[in-house]
């Protein structure tokens, strides 16, 4: 390795310099704020664990993207944190332990083996909210207007949001009669959007047309409102879809009373995360971003793993992206320089404003940096025998 390759980061790692870190502690500290506002406490699970502790409930994708590694002190395998939601799944289910609903909330970063998306990153700074021990609409509509409130804050300004509900494929598919097997690929072109692939397959199951009917009609209902009350029309003879299709409008309906700014759509062809979420789905998506900024929705049972069987529901993304995709103002540098004069009182005059909760950056004797060098914005001078604080002047 030469000198100059011993510069370079892994590919997808990255690090943050001083100006872009004051930004996102900053915005850290904002979306911790507005957690706390909405009674989501604050948990901190652990970067690393045990293997069989950290994939307990997950499912393959999430053993893929978890680093592996051996504890020198016991031989056992441990894993790098990939995703703090089953994290916060077992500190419900194992430590808290409480009757009624729970919320807690994260910011942190995670390790995954490889990036979501050409480009992106390995090392995301996740942040998230849960809500454990509540299983109806009005738990699902405040995390999705939780997940608005966060975008908002961080300058992702009127996104297009999707709802969707795993209950409505899953429903069409069992009226059909299809396997497991022939489910799993049918899922995949649906997610695909391959129209020709659906028709293919239903066409060589010899699928009922009834039932090739309905499951095609799926790629056609996404937009507003209106496309719940086309579903019903067509599913009018599935109690599930149409439980579903219920569920879906209870949640928009609840999230219009609580953000009336909120710009609803729904996508019922949208199916990412399947097998993952167990009812509701909602993602934010903005232009130019052909991934979703933020997502979530709910992922019942996740608990049954930690011995306790509780409904969830929840949102994450990553902190990184927001910044990048939204326009939250950057955070000007600002602070007091103060000279290296072996003045008791000027000491005691720093001591105070940094009480005060001012930053003072005080000179090194011999060293050349000027105040604005220092991010400071104002000056500690001595006038009439006392220091007083004093803007730069150019």
């Amino acid at each position: 390795m030469t000198a100059k390759d011993r510069w370079l980061l892994p590919e997808g790692i990255e690090e943050t310099l001083p100006d872009e870190a004051r930004r996102f502690e900053a915005m850290r500290r904002a979306i911790l704020d507005l957690f706390e506002r909405w009674g989501y406490a604050l948990v901190m699970p652990p970067l690393i664990e045990y293997l069989d502790s950290l994939l307990t409930g997950v499912g393959p994708e999430m053993d893929l993207q978890t680093f592996k590694v051996t504890d020198q002190r016991s031989g056992r395998l441990m894993g790098i944190r990939a995703d703090m939601t089953p994290q916060a799944a077992r500190i419900d289910a194992h430590y808290l332990k409480r009757a009624h609903a729970t919320r807690v909330c994260y910011i942190g970063p995670v390790l995954r083996t490889r990036a979501d998306e050409p480009a992106g990153s390995r090392e995301p700074l996740q942040l998230g909210a849960e809500l454990f021990g509540h299983g109806g609409p009005e738990s699902d509509a405040e995390v999705l207007s939780l997940m608005l409130a966060t975008l908002a804050l961080t300058g992702v300004g009127q996104p297009h949001v999707d709802l969707a509900h795993v209950g409505i494929f899953g429903g069409l598919v069992a009226a059909a009669g299809l396997d497991a097997e022939r489910k799993n690929e049918l899922l995949s072109a649906v997610e695909r959007r391959a129209r020709s692939d659906v028709e293919t397959l239903l066409s060589a199951w010899s699928v009922k047309p009834e039932d090739r009917r309905r499951l095609l009609g799926l790629l056609d209902l996404n937009g507003d409102g209106g496309v719940l009350a086309r579903a019903r029309s067509m599913y009018e003879s599935l109690p599930v879809v149409l439980a579903a299709l219920d569920n879906l409008e209870a949640i928009a309906a609840h999230v219009r009373r609580q953000t009336p700014a909120a710009v609803l759509h729904f996508d019922l062809a949208e199916l990412g995360g399947y097998h993952y979420y167990t009812g509701a789905m909602f993602a934010a998506f903005v232009a130019g971003q052909g991934r979703a900024v933020a997502k979530g929705g709910r992922y019942d049972g996740i608990g049954r793993a930690f011995g306790r069987d509780r409904a969830a529901t929840g949102f994450g993304a990553d902190l990184r992206r927001l910044l990048k995709v939204g326009a939250a103002p950057a955070v000007p540098a600002s602070g007091i320089f103060a000279p290296s004069d072996a003045d008791a009182a000027l000491a005691a005059e720093i001591a105070r404003l940094r009480a005060a909760g001012e930053r003072v950056v005080r000179q090194l004797p011999g060293d050349t940096a000027a105040a604005a060098d220092c991010g400071c914005d104002r000056l500690l001078v001595k006038r009439g025998g006392r220091w007083r604080v004093e803007p730069v002047t150019s």
